[in-house]
């Protein structure tokens, strides 16, 4: 298969910011396909796993704390659920030897499991800045890790990321914050910028066997991934108001999962790769001096950038199909 670049532009999927993953899947039938969501058990994870074995996938569910994750799929069927922790590369390679073990083809990847705005922690032996490390660096040794499986089913990898990459480009100096002091926003928004490298790289690196990668932004959601954000911060940033009530801006989760779903599963999108989605669409580049904060940064999108973060990425963690 030749790879074709993407044009990061809208292609009209006729789909928009209140699309629900019952719409984008209407019609689609996933019957003998196999996803992996990490994180698959809870917000928009949850609602992704019930709508792609909805449409008839088996969907594995790698997650950090099983117990929880069994109780909240139990009663989804195809839904099976193993122990992984994101943050530890030997959690993440004991879930690949197991899955490897099974020979099974995998069709569609989507690394949703993350963390947001946390205080400072530290992962791993050598001290790596929690957010690059679970929201990136643990993804990425995965899905190379599984890259036998994801390459004999020309899958689709589809990379939760955030308008939150607006925040931050990669630090490349600095990328765990050992010489400056810790901020816990500028450090989620390298790791979602990361997150867009990631696809970016992979798809230039992979779409030769045909897999091909999205980054997505799913909109403002309020779910768990808020847990570090104390009340009077989600109040002072509009995202509720005095007595709680969510901002009608906000999407429900079932809305906020559609856009990860429709780039995992939409034909519209087959032989594309290698962009940034937003309301269930590519979207466009972010426009200079435009604080709206759509579409998407140029440095999160740079071949150079991401082929520079592929190399750190492989350095760190020791993995590296390619």
């Amino acid at each position: 298969m030749t790879y074709i670049t993407t044009p990061q532009q809208p292609i009209g999927s006729g789909f928009g910011a209140r699309s629900t993953t019952h719409d984008v899947l209407r019609g689609v039938d996933l019957a003998g396909r196999l996803a992996v969501v990490t994180g698959g058990y809870v917000g928009l994870g949850l609602e992704t796993t019930r709508a792609l074995a909805g449409a008839g996938a088996r969907v594995v569910v790698p997650a950090r704390r099983r117990e929880v994750a069994e109780q909240a799929v139990g009663a989804i069927d195809g839904v099976e659920v193993d122990e992984m922790d994101l943050a530890d590369l030997g959690s993440v390679r004991g879930f690949a030897d197991r899955f490897l073990a099974s020979g099974r083809d995998i069709d569609i990847v989507v690394t949703n499991a993350g963390v947001m705005a946390c205080p400072e922690t530290r992962v791993g032996p050598d001290g790596w800045e929690a957010q690059f490390a679970t929201n990136h660096l643990g993804h990425f040794a995965l899905v190379n890790a599984l890259w036998e499986p994801i390459a004999r089913g020309g899958a689709r990898v589809v990379a939760l990321t955030s308008r939150g990459h607006h925040i931050s480009d990669i630090r490349w100096e600095d990328p765990h914050f050992r010489a400056d002091a810790y901020d816990k926003w500028a450090a989620y928004g390298q790791s979602k910028t990361a997150n867009i490298l990631f696809a970016v790289q992979l798809d230039r690196l992979a779409g030769e066997s045909g897999v091909r990668a999205f980054a997505v932004h799913p909109g403002e959601i309020l779910t768990e991934l808020v847990r570090h954000t104390p009340r009077e911060e989600r109040v002072a940033m509009g995202w509720i108001d005095e007595d709680g009530n969510v901002s009608e801006r906000f999407k429900t989760p079932e809305q906020g999962a559609s856009t990860q779903v429709w780039a995992a599963t939409s034909a519209d999108l087959k032989g594309m790769g290698g962009v940034y989605c937003e309301d269930a669409d590519i979207a466009r580049p972010a426009l200079a001096g435009d604080t709206s904060w759509r579409g998407v940064r140029s440095y999160a999108v740079d071949p150079a950038q991401a082929a520079r973060l592929w190399d750190l990425s492989a350095q760190l963690t020791g993995v590296n199909a390619f």
